[in-house]
């Protein structure tokens, strides 16, 4: 039996030469178990015939909003009430400019609107079209909205140009298709407060002292704690990536804000997992006027410490609260994260050495070892969104414990 057994895809393929990719999505949805039913715009048919994904997915190929179908029905509200789904592969900027802004001009675009379906896009299309202001907000609109996706990759693209717009390949979008739909909705009625990103400590108006963090790892921690069921409560510093849909955003920018946010918030949650990079320093005194560069001379800051956030939300702890904090160092890695468990008063920390390839700052992947009071589970390389459910699997190992 597939892991897909028993769920039904829909698939929207858009005018791209990567919709030669689609077959073998198709295919490999179909040797999951899914049932998948296959939508085409009239420039897709362009490029791949609909006979090919009805001999592939056993489905008659829909293309047509007013052809008569075979049975009564009202053909885009019934594929969009199927749906366990709606996978558009690829998605060029013409849908994902139609999904942002409500239009609903052909089979596709209207049933992708009425659809209560997780909607995932894998975008293909040529770099400086992927690049453009217009597209990039209409993803944020999308993102904003809950639409997730997957790529676009970089490489050779086939009008010749270098740079992101390939669709992902078909092995990996299936593979996001089964993340999304072995999901289980464990984390219903929990509330849940993430910390991400870095805090800035102000030298003067136009300097301040942070870190590398990029906030990619709170990000989906909370992104996959929502889709898990989880009411969610962000607490970010500033960082350039989109806040995951569904969820409820605080914005920070120092450790001092971070404090008082979480002062007021950790009392009402049921886990807390604080995988913010607060700075652990601030400059004893901000300059009320930019600092002049004096020749050569050079310049003596003296810094204080910022406060503990996380010793402060462990003193805070409430009896059926779990905590989960995070351990970046370069050195002894599980001593250090051993003695911030015991010294912060939390139920387990997500300890990486950041100077290993793959888990430092700002990449998508990371290795971590999760330490708990009398355990400790190495865990390979992998994507800071696998990553994040892992954690969660093991947070909720320690609640029903």
């Amino acid at each position: 039996m597939g892991a897909l057994e028993g769920k039904t895809v829909v698939l929207g393929v858009t005018g791209g030469i990567a919709a030669y990719k689609s077959c073998e999505v198709v295919s490999r949805l179909r040797k999951q178990g899914a049932q998948v039913f296959v939508i085409m715009t009239k420039n897709a048919c362009q490029f791949v015939a609909p006979m090919t994904f009805e001999t592939l997915s056993n489905n008659p190929c829909v293309n047509d909003t007013f052809e008569r179908p075979e049975r009564w029905e009202v053909e885009h509200v019934a594929l969009a009430k199927k749906a366990d789904l709606f996978l558009i592969a690829p998605a060029t900027a013409n849908i994902m400019a139609k999904m942002a802004h409500g239009i609903a001009d052909d089979m596709l675009s209207t049933t992708v609107l009425a659809t209560k379906a997780p909607v995932l896009l894998a975008p293909a299309m040529n770099t400086g079209m992927w690049t453009n202001e217009a597209t990039q907000e209409n993803l944020r609109i999308l993102k904003a909205r809950g639409v997730m996706t997957i790529g676009p990759e970089g490489g050779l693209l086939a009008c010749g140009d270098v740079g992101a717009g390939r669709m992902s390949e078909p092995v990996d979008i299936v593979s996001r298709c089964v993340e999304l739909l072995s999901v289980q909705y464990d984390l219903e009625g929990l509330r849940v407060l993430v910390t991400a990103g870095p805090t800035r400590e102000p030298l003067d108006p136009v300097r301040f002292i942070t870190n590398r963090s990029s906030g990619k790892m709170g990000y989906a921690i909370a992104e996959a704690a929502q889709k898990r069921g989880a009411h969610v409560t962000l607490v970010s510093g500033p960082v350039s990536i989109a806040a995951p849909g569904g969820v409820a955003m605080v914005s920070v920018q120092s450790t001092e804000d971070l404090l008082q946010q979480m002062t007021e918030l950790a009392p009402q949650q049921d886990i807390i997992i604080q995988a913010a990079a607060p700075a652990d320093y601030r400059a004893e005194t901000v300059a009320p006027q930019k600092m002049k560069k004096n020749g050569n001379k050079g310049l003596t800051l003296k810094l204080v410490p910022t406060p503990d956030v996380a010793r402060a939300v462990g003193e805070l702890k409430q009896k059926d609260q779990t905590l989960v904090g995070f351990a970046a160092e370069t050195e002894n890695l599980a001593d250090n994260a051993q003695k911030k468990l015991d010294s912060k008063n939390l139920d387990m920390i997500v300890a990486n050495d950041v100077t290993k390839p793959g888990a430092g700052f700002d990449v998508d992947t990371n290795i971590a070892m999760l330490i708990t009071r009398g355990k400790q589970t190495e865990l390979p390389l992998m994507s800071k969104r696998a990553l994040a459910d892992a954690i969660l699997d093991r947070v909720l190992e320690l609640r029903r414990a």
